[in-house]
């Protein structure tokens, strides 16, 4: 496992981030004790959790629940300087959290001092927005995104008032540096612009999903992360499993996510199965493990990417931590762009 440099926030990450997401409702506390083991003996030294996690579903009673795995997990082992946290605060809209309340300095502040608590810490190295107050178009929302009916203005003083109280925080030594999830180019920008103006925080990284299935990242982020040096954590890079070959057929087996989510939050589409049947054909053909050839594909691209794993059992992370391992050739790397091509957006 090798280390990269996260942005410029002068931290040495693991090229590769371990997820947290199901620890509390598909997985069990020592299930992801025992994930955390693993990863940690193999070198992965870079976690990213969020305040209303575990998911599928959201539920009220279990909001915290994965930062207080993690939370037993340091209490248990320590060694929390050799770690590079990551946590989220969440945006307007989640009913589970806050009623669902719009982010604000206030609130940040709030959740901030609740996240040390459950995870058993003094400080976070990477603290997250979830994603925007605003309309957003991740999350399949880009089929009927709407910008309109946004105030620049008040954007902007949110944005001055978040980057505020971010200030005083890691001034505080409660978190180190602030970050972006679920945020588009012109967000990121007036984030960015924003803060150099008023001598305020700089957005360090940006989380938004990505993987051979999704691709929204390629072009006008992909500018903006390599010139502004604002890596990707890229999230379901292997598509929620899809990417496996799991579903192929569209099956749902026993103990998987679609149990819990049939549809994979929107991401099961007539068109998914031919693009994931297009992928798993080159990763047989070129004798590759399918998700190791998902990750690897993060890995490689022109812009700076660190894929987030997560996995249900020990002997799937075992498969994704492999593909450290694994360089794809130019002939793999064509013949993706061709099914890429031929599926350019398949959910």
């Amino acid at each position: 496992m090798q280390q990269v440099k996260l942005g410029q926030t002068g931290l040495s990450v693991s090229e590769i981030c371990l997820g947290s997401m199901t620890w509390g409702s598909q997985n069990s506390e020592a299930d992801g004790h025992a994930q955390m083991d693993m990863a940690l003996g193999r070198g992965v030294n870079f976690w990213d959790t969020a305040e209303m996690y575990p998911v599928n579903p959201v539920r009220a009673e279990t909001v915290g629940r994965t930062e207080e795995i993690i939370g037993t997990w340091l209490a248990a082992r320590g060694g929390r300087d050799g770690l590079v946290l990551a946590t989220k605060v969440t945006g307007e809209g989640q009913d589970a959290v806050r009623g669902g309340a719009p982010l604000t300095g206030a609130v940040m502040r709030t959740a901030v001092e609740d996240s040390l608590r459950r995870l058993q810490t003094d400080y976070i190295d990477l603290y997250q927005l979830h994603w925007p107050n605003r309309a957003s178009y991740h999350f399949r929302d880009i089929w009927h995104f709407d910008p309109r009916g946004g105030s620049k203005a008040s954007i902007e003083a949110h944005m001055i008032d978040i980057l505020e109280v971010s200030d005083k925080l890691i001034a505080e030594g409660k978190i180190c540096n602030i970050a972006l999830s679920i945020e588009s180019v012109w967000g990121a920008g007036r984030w960015l612009a924003l803060a150099e103006k008023h001598g305020l925080p700089r957005m360090a990284t940006v989380q938004n999903e990505y993987s051979l299935l999704c691709r929204q990242f390629d072009s006008d982020w992909a500018e903006l992360s390599a010139l502004e040096d604002m890596p990707l954590l890229a999230f379901s890079p292997l598509a929620t499993g899809l990417l496996t070959g799991k579903y192929a057929g569209d099956v749902i087996p026993d103990g998987s996510r679609r149990v819990f989510n049939p549809t994979l939050s929107g991401r099961v589409t007539p068109q998914v199965f031919p693009a994931v049947a297009a992928y798993l054909g080159i990763a047989a053909r070129h004798g590759l493990n399918p998700a190791q050839m998902a990750i690897a594909f993060c890995r490689a691209r022109p812009f700076p990417c660190i894929p987030i794993i997560g996995a249900t059992d020990l002997t799937q992370l075992e498969i994704a931590l492999g593909a450290v391992d694994v360089a794809l050739e130019p002939e793999v790397l064509a013949e993706i762009d061709a099914a890429h091509r031929a599926h350019p957006m398949p959910y």
